[in-house]
């Protein structure tokens, strides 16, 4: 099946609806029914505006933080739909993939 991955790219230390920015996508992500989000963290990177941003041993606040999501067209429009509708400024990028599961079973 056709699809496309959506990565978006925040900082742990921004919020929305007084919750980290990244774990309010995940959980958009499940509320919606998509079949999927990860979160993950960086080391270390810099956005649009040159600034670095890092994990530190005893600050985790600047963190880069990715969530990476496979949709189906209609999914990427549901989505989208939504983050405009929240009025949120958030950096993505969408690639067009090929999705599918492979074998019987499904993991637990």
């Amino acid at each position: 099946m056709n699809g496309f991955l959506v990565i978006f790219f925040t900082q742990q230390s921004r919020r929305h609806e007084g919750r980290m920015l990244g774990e309010w996508v995940v959980d958009l992500a499940k509320e919606l029914g998509l079949r999927g989000a990860t979160m993950t963290t960086g080391i270390e990177g810099f956005g649009h505006s040159g600034q670095l941003h890092s994990s530190h041993l005893f600050e985790l606040a600047d963190q880069p933080i990715e969530i990476r999501l496979a949709l189906t067209e209609d999914e990427l429009t549901r989505l989208f739909q939504r983050l405009d509708a929240e009025d949120l400024s958030l950096f993505y990028i969408k690639a067009p993939i090929e999705l599918g599961t492979l074998g019987q079973k499904a993991s637990p």
